[in-house]
């Protein structure tokens, strides 16, 4: 078996910057070649300009235009960047992704986030960007796959497996509006209802009183709250019927529902999203899962999880820390990430 030589890794690094900064600015350094490549690769003219980004932000998110200020100008101020730090109708992209809304004795949210490591950024950012205190594992340099604030709002995003493409945000740039100005679910979810974004996606969400909800976003249909605790890659049914199969998403949906009866606990669910089908090692196929994210909103804290492995922070206490991840593709024998390398950041 060729594990050495196909081995992927990763490095994830955790920030802690109030504003951007320094910090900031180095992820951008690092990563900032490789969106901006993606960005355009439709040709920069496939591309809303800057004016209309900045309209689309001010019409659709107002109270986050300052921040997005701040982080164009940390960037260097170039139109290329602002219009791709905006997220107003980027390039067509997907992934994997399961989550489960557990309302226990101690209500969590916990996911498995699939893509490939060879194309994750990797960044685990604490921000006050309004005040407010959010932690978040970033995409798009300040987007949110998933995250939670310090009222104990927490939210992740999972890929609703439709090709629908449309006027909208990327959806990472919703996220990050939601965990600055919202509390609770419900005031979540009219957010969800009142922002346009350019793909489906299914939000998990639930709040500090175990308040919960998830909301099936589309750029054809409107917002829609559904009765369910458990989402994968598909809505109401498959409609992708390809990248279903590629990513178990029905299997998936399958497995995780199991875990949910009521008297469910964070430990039992989270030994679950450890083990196939939920836990994936394709990643090659870019639908290996990359990490485990636990929620809890009583303590607006955060654990990552690999098999045997738990990196904690909060909204309270967050560390700046660098880990390098190893992974290797389950079609080549590998079953699981180790960490090689652990090293702190100043």
């Amino acid at each position: 078996m060729k594990i050495q030589e196909d081995a992927m890794y990763l490095q994830f690094e955790a920030i802690n910057e109030d504003v951007p900064g320094s910090k900031w600015r180095r992820v951008f350094d690092r990563h900032w070649p490789a969106y901006s490549r993606w960005f355009v690769s439709d040709g920069d003219r496939s591309r809303p300009t800057y004016s209309n980004s900045l309209k689309a932000l001010r019409t659709y998110m107002p109270r986050l235009l300052p921040t997005y200020e701040a982080i164009v100008e940390t960037a260097g101020g170039g139109d290329l960047e602002a219009r791709f730090l905006s997220m107003w109708c980027p390039p067509f992209y997907v992934g994997g992704c399961s989550q489960a809304i557990v309302t226990g004795a101690e209500p969590s949210l916990i996911r498995n986030y699939d893509y490939s490591p060879r194309l994750f950024q990797g960044t685990w950012l604490a921000s006050r960007f309004n005040g407010k205190r959010v932690v978040a594992v970033v995409d798009c340099l300040w987007g949110v796959l998933d995250g939670i604030n310090e009222d104990g709002l927490a939210v992740s995003l999972a890929f609703g497996g439709r090709t629908a493409a449309g006027e909208g945000f990327g959806i990472p740039v919703v996220l990050r509006y939601v965990l600055e100005f919202a509390n609770t679910t419900a005031a979540a979810v009219a957010m969800l209802r009142s922002i346009p974004v350019h793909m489906s996606y299914s939000i998990a969400l639930i709040d500090r009183k175990g308040n919960h909800a998830t909301v099936y976003v589309n750029p054809d249909r409107p917002a829609e709250v559904v009765e369910r605790r458990v989402s994968t890659n598909h809505q109401h049914g498959v409609e992708w019927a390809c990248h279903a199969e590629i990513t178990n998403s029905v299997e998936r949906a399958a497995a995780v529902e199991k875990l949910l009866p009521l008297s469910a606990s964070i430990k039992e669910v989270l030994s679950g999203f450890q083990r196939p089908p939920i836990y994936q090692t394709n990643y090659g196929h870019r639908c290996g899962t990359l990490y485990t994210a636990v929620y809890r909103p009583f303590d607006a804290s955060v654990e990552l999880v690999w098999p045997g492995s738990v990196w904690r922070q909060s909204c309270a206490d967050f560390q700046d820390e660098v880990r390098t991840l190893r992974f290797n593709d389950g079609k080549f024998g590998g079953l699981a990430p180790t960490f090689s390398q652990v090293t702190v950041s100043s």
